[in-house]
């Protein structure tokens, strides 16, 4: 069998997989892109999956999510996943009008066009950037630290995550320096432990009878789902049609915009560019319908954009998304690494082309609309019910703590697992207290072991 026809196999059934696990996950209202997407990245690199593989698995689990979180955002009123959260407002003014299923038609199909606009610029954009790859990697530790203090100043922290990037970065450093005294050098664990931070917080939360009392809800949840309204024939509607005229070209706009942008926040992007495209539209409904559509399509663009140009044109995870769900992508030992001691990359960045990204992109934003788009448009109503009705939120809880408990233990046995409760639960509290998110944190994690070493040795400490 040919090596091309090879990867072309392996590229389909990992990218199918992914499309088919993060269309259910995107499902389940408030799964955050970083805890789910990368800790299930990491095990496929882990499982020594070939980087094509790796690559169409990341690359159509984040389209799919991205599309299937718009069903819990329209109809149950409740976000997705984070980046949902900007699109609540729309979603919830639609659904006031008695139109959740236009919110959501709307929304999967701005998600879908945005797609197949950003692959190709991004991969674009990452070309002409890469004649700098060589000066930017032979600058990684003070590129770092600046990138980390910009994306910290962006986030919702602003100047407070500014600052608490000194005592969290202390503490990465701290730990190493603890764990190296027994001969053991943990990287994944704090990549989990940073992934996972919300969730150790609250489990901490309700041991603690203070906490578990402001937790405690009086009665059971209750969502009112909306009727399901079909408006098409056939199993796969076009979304060029569930789109207007205006629409599509603001989506493909705001995702061409998004797409050469890489170093900014996600959350940031689609709450800027949702709202210059609200003022640039008088008619209120079609204000509405149009701010949703090219808000969840700038999700997808930006995702696509900022794992695709840092991972082309640098090989460094230099953007929050790179830095937090498509980490793996980057850095995980020992298949994948950055050295910056000796300026050697080991991943995705050196293990494919230019047009292999391309290419195996395309595929799985292909793969991502033959999954996730028709049973979002065909099926919405009724995956929403059987997620609010019969999923167990803690089964989905449970099964995440038990692969990062195994991977933990994997690494450092004790230690890795004492490291991921340490950075989570430290990381947690202050994303929940001071908007000090993980995408902040990552880029604190990798202050620590490249940008620390490079400031001390430059100040003969």
């Amino acid at each position: 069998m040919e090596p091309f026809v090879t990867q072309l196999l392996v590229a389909l059934g990992m990218g199918l997989i992914g499309a088919i696990v993060f269309s259910g996950i995107g499902l389940i209202s408030g799964t955050d892109e970083t805890t789910t997407l990368a800790p299930l990245t990491l095990l496929v690199v882990l499982l020594g999956v070939p980087p094509v593989g790796v690559f169409s698995f990341f690359m159509a689990g984040a389209v799919s999510k991205h599309m299937t979180h718009a069903i819990p955002t329209a109809l149950l009123g409740i976000p997705g996943d984070t980046l949902a959260t900007p699109l609540l407002q729309q979603a919830t003014m639609l659904r006031n009008l008695g139109v959740p299923h236009i919110a959501l038609r709307k929304m999967i199909s701005g998600a879908i066009v945005a797609a197949f606009v950003a692959v190709p610029l991004a991969v674009l954009f990452a070309v002409l950037l890469a004649p700098f790859g060589p000066v930017i990697t032979k600058a990684a530790p003070w590129v770092f630290l600046a990138a980390s203090i910009a994306i910290a100043f962006f986030s919702s922290g602003r100047w407070a995550s500014v600052l608490l990037l000194v005592p969290f970065v202390l503490v990465i450093v701290g730990l190493q320096a603890l764990t190296g005294k027994y001969g053991v050098k943990l990287s994944v664990s704090y990549f989990l432990g940073i992934a996972i931070g919300p969730l150790i917080a609250d489990l901490f939360s309700i041991l603690s009878p203070a906490d578990r009392a402001r937790m405690r809800r009086e009665r059971v949840r209750t969502f009112s789902l909306a009727p399901d309204v079909k408006g098409w024939s056939g199993y796969f509607p076009n979304p060029l049609k569930v789109l207007d005229g205006q629409q599509r070209g603001w989506v493909a706009a705001t995702a061409a915009i998004s797409s050469a942008t890489f170093v900014f926040s996600p959350v940031a992007m689609t709450v800027v560019l949702g709202e210059l495209v609200g003022s640039r539209v008088k008619h209120a409904y079609h204000r509405l319908t149009t701010v949703i559509s090219a808000r969840n399509g700038v999700t997808e663009a930006t995702y696509i954009a900022e794992a695709l140009i840092p991972l082309i044109a640098f090989g460094l995870p230099l953007s929050p998304v790179a830095a937090g769900p498509a980490a793996p992508l980057f850095n995980a030992p020992p298949r994948f690494f950055v050295d910056t001691a000796t300026g050697h990359i080991n991943n995705l960045h050196t293990l494919m082309t230019t047009w292999q990204f391309l290419g195996f992109g395309l595929l799985a934003v292909v793969l991502a609309a033959l999954v996730a788009y028709p049973l979002s448009m065909n099926y919405a109503h009724r995956a929403a019910s059987f997620v609010a009705r019969k999923l167990s939120h803690e089964a989905i809880i449970a099964t995440f703590v038990g692969l990062i408990v195994v991977i933990s233990v994997w690494e450092g046995q004790l230690l890795g697992l004492l490291v991921i409760l340490s950075v989570g639960l430290l990381g947690g509290l202050l994303s929940r207290n001071f908007g000090f998110n993980t995408g902040v944190q990552f880029m604190g994690y990798y202050t620590a072991v490249l940008s620390v070493p490079a400031l001390t040795k430059a100040f003969g400490a």
